[in-house]
């Protein structure tokens, strides 16, 4: 989390406004970009993916761009940043010959191609579930499901407004932001773009499997309904014949033949095994 004095003597020294501080400190905000004249004043989320507890982690971070400065603000340690910090280090690219929109840019950059990496965590959980649910649709995959929609959700609220403010930095004309530096912004915007069009392709495969999951259910439901009428439309007419010769009539001739009981079970017998002929026949099992 912010330590609230390093935040304070930051934003007195750069002179930030005090909103600006207010939403560096609540770090619920959305994506935005905000104009104050001397800088510019970005917000973004940072998504990382937990491989200890499988599921991904969102980060606020914050952007201050000046004339000749950018000033970044984390609630935590370990970022997406480290390739640019090797860059700088070794001065390879145009990271230390451009200006600090081009600095600004690259940050952004690197939050938003990390975004593959954790659709692509995301895109192997899809896979593994809808395995899943082909071999066994158990309430434990419903579950894990209605999770990851969840997270989905969550995952569009942080990246969605991120067009806007991509797309407003290509096109505001500020001093701070060359003109150079358009073609760059055009292509993160691209990128979001394409985040934004995989998080709804997740989300409309999630709403299919839940329909397979309900489709698998009524289907062995089916199924097992389809068993035991089968079972009971088979023992209707053995109950019938045990029935007729179940009543104590005094004058019931197959009562005094010695083969009687043999052949009520033997007719009985037949007419099972013909009635599962019949139902074989017709493909009914």
């Amino acid at each position: 989390m912010h330590k609230l004095d390093n935040v304070e003597q930051i934003g007195k020294h750069l002179k930030i406004h005090p909103l600006a501080l207010e939403d560096i400190m609540h770090t619920g905000q959305r994506p935005k970009m905000e104009d104050f004249n001397d800088y510019l004043f970005i917000v973004l989320k940072m998504l990382q993916y937990d491989e200890k507890v499988n599921e991904t982690r969102t980060e606020q971070v914050c952007l201050i761009l000046g004339s000749n400065y950018v000033v970044s603000f984390q609630e935590d340690e370990g970022d997406v940043f480290d390739i640019i910090r090797e860059r700088i280090r070794s001065d390879r690219g145009r990271t230390r010959k451009m200006g600090a929109d081009y600095l600004a840019y690259s940050l952004i950059d690197a939050i938003v191609d990390h975004y593959f990496m954790v659709l692509e965590k995301i895109g192997e959980k899809i896979e593994d579930i809808e395995d899943e649910l082909v071999k066994n649709a158990t309430p434990e995959v419903l579950h894990t499901i209605h999770n990851l929609k969840r997270e989905l959700i969550y995952l569009r609220k942080s990246v969605w407004p991120l067009r806007e403010v991509i797309s407003r930095l290509e096109r505001w004309e500020s001093p701070l932001i060359d003109k150079s530096i358009d073609i760059y912004l055009r292509d993160v915007y691209d990128h979001t773009i394409q985040v934004i069009d995989a998080l709804e392709t997740f989300r409309d495969m999630l709403s299919g499997m839940l329909d397979i999951y309900l489709s698998s259910v009524s289907n062995k439901m089916n199924e097992v309904m389809k068993v035991l009428t089968i079972i009971a439309t088979i023992f209707i007419p053995l109950t019938l014949i045990a029935g007729i010769y179940g009543m104590n009539f005094k004058y019931m001739p197959e009562l005094d033949s010695p083969w009687g009981y043999p052949m009520v079970y033997i007719v009985m017998l037949a007419v099972g095994i013909v009635m599962v002929g019949y139902f074989r026949k017709k493909k009914w099992l």
